[in-house]
């Protein structure tokens, strides 16, 4: 959601309120929670998995351990942008600063287990809450987790046998949440439980109504039994999976990038373009590039290929974006494609000023890309808001032209 501008200033305001508010009806609707038997919300939840496996019916496979990432320095323009600085400094995440440790992986194996809302919030027969693997946006105490806004958990699908669960915050109506914490997911099951887990299952809880989640997860091999989640329902079953997002803080843990260049390679094209610059049309209010009209014709004679990825098919993307030297566009989810680059790929990002992501920024690091920011003026301070989610982006052309010739200088040395 992206607050009209006279509203930002009382954005703290509204989400301390949201918060709140959640809190106090979570303690009503968990004390009324007995009385209404196996719909009624969780009692009480966990902060991390290794407590959840302490209930009756649980277990923890383990897979990788923790580990640190030490993220090299970041060039764009304004150089030493408080938010790229933040990251180098960084420990641990907060709302505005991802983490630079890359959790460990395991798979809760829930007998009975339940998964509820759009987010698959996973819970235990006994009702508790495993937080670590049901985190949502911004909530970092389970008190506040949104499962709590409803008085029940809804009407309860049951599946018999296996059911996996590749959902989470996100993946219903994103591009990079979907290909990240969802299908990310794969690549921590088949590490802990081996490759024939997906296969033994009989159902997978996962987003599938639009072309790409379609297309992703047949690229991907699943090809069992998809249930849609949906808010205000829940699925059992009894014996429930629900791999860890490694991907919670947005950091694009280097073993997930890996997994999915191999799950999902190019098709073996020669000739896509080797300069993109990816529009995100003309419609206000979507992050586009206001001056893109002046900005193109500049490129053109670059040599770039101007491409809306939402008019190709998922392999194409794939293949777009693995035959190019240089990619240029705002900020979008459809740089998440970036995932299927070259190392080396010259990579320039745009923003508003209001809203700077380190999403993509992250896969930058993973598949080894030269990557350069640059941010509309005027920057927004350590202290600033960073609320303009839909926000265009407006920065003069001969800025950002300088930006891309400087890359295409490096190109060519």
């Amino acid at each position: 959601m992206s607050l009209p501008t006279w509203l930002r200033p009382w954005w703290p305001l509204f989400k301390r309120l949201h918060l709140l508010v959640t809190r106090l009806l979570g303690h009503l609707f968990r004390a009324v929670s007995p009385l209404l038997g196996a719909r009624g919300v969780p009692r009480r939840a966990t902060e991390i998995a290794v407590e959840t496996a302490r209930e009756p019916g649980v277990t923890l496979h383990p897979g990788s351990p923790e580990e640190s990432w030490v993220r090299p320095a970041t060039l764009g323009e304004p150089a030493g942008h408080w938010l790229f600085e933040a990251i180098h400094a960084a420990t641990v995440p907060t709302p505005k600063v991802p983490a630079t440790t890359i959790p460990a992986t395991f798979t809760l194996e829930i007998a009975g287990g339940r998964l509820s809302g759009d987010y698959a919030a996973a819970t235990t027969p006994t009702k508790v809450l495993d937080h670590e693997t049901s985190t949502y946006f911004g909530v970092f105490d389970w008190r506040e987790h949104p499962v709590f806004l409803r008085p029940s958990l809804g009407p309860t699908e049951h599946v018999d046998g296996t059911v996996l669960s590749l959902t989470a915050r996100g993946t219903s109506e994103n591009y990079y949440h979907f290909l990240y914490d969802a299908l990310g997911r794969l690549a921590v099951l088949e590490e802990t439980l081996g490759e024939q887990a997906l296969k033994e299952a009989d159902a997978v809880v996962v987003p599938h109504r639009t072309r790409y989640q379609k297309q992703l997860l047949e690229l991907a091999g699943v090809t069992t039994r998809l249930i849609q989640p949906e808010r205000g329902r829940t699925v059992s079953a009894d014996r429930l999976l629900v791999p860890s997002n490694p991907n919670w803080a947005l950091q694009a843990p280097p073993a997930t990038v890996r997994w999915l260049r191999d799950r999902l390679p190019p098709s073996g094209a020669t000739d896509t373009p080797r300069r993109l610059y990816v529009t995100r049309g003309t419609t206000p209010r979507t992050r586009r590039y206001v001056e893109e009209a002046a900005l193109w014709p500049e490129l053109e004679r670059r040599g770039f290929a101007r491409i809306d990825p939402g008019q190709h098919s998922v392999q194409e993307q794939i293949d777009l974006f693995h035959g190019a030297d240089v990619v240029v566009s705002p900020h979008g989810a459809a740089l998440t494609n970036l995932t299927f680059s070259r190392p080396g790929v010259r990579v320039l990002e745009m923003f508003a000023s209001t809203y700077v992501h380190l999403g993509l920024w992250a896969i930058c690091q993973a598949v080894g890309a030269d990557y350069r920011y640059l941010v509309a003026e005027p920057a927004a301070g350590p202290n600033g808001p960073n609320q303009g989610v839909l926000d265009d982006v407006t920065i003069p052309p001969a800025r950002v032209l300088a930006s891309v010739d400087a890359l295409l200088a490096d190109l060519e040395k």
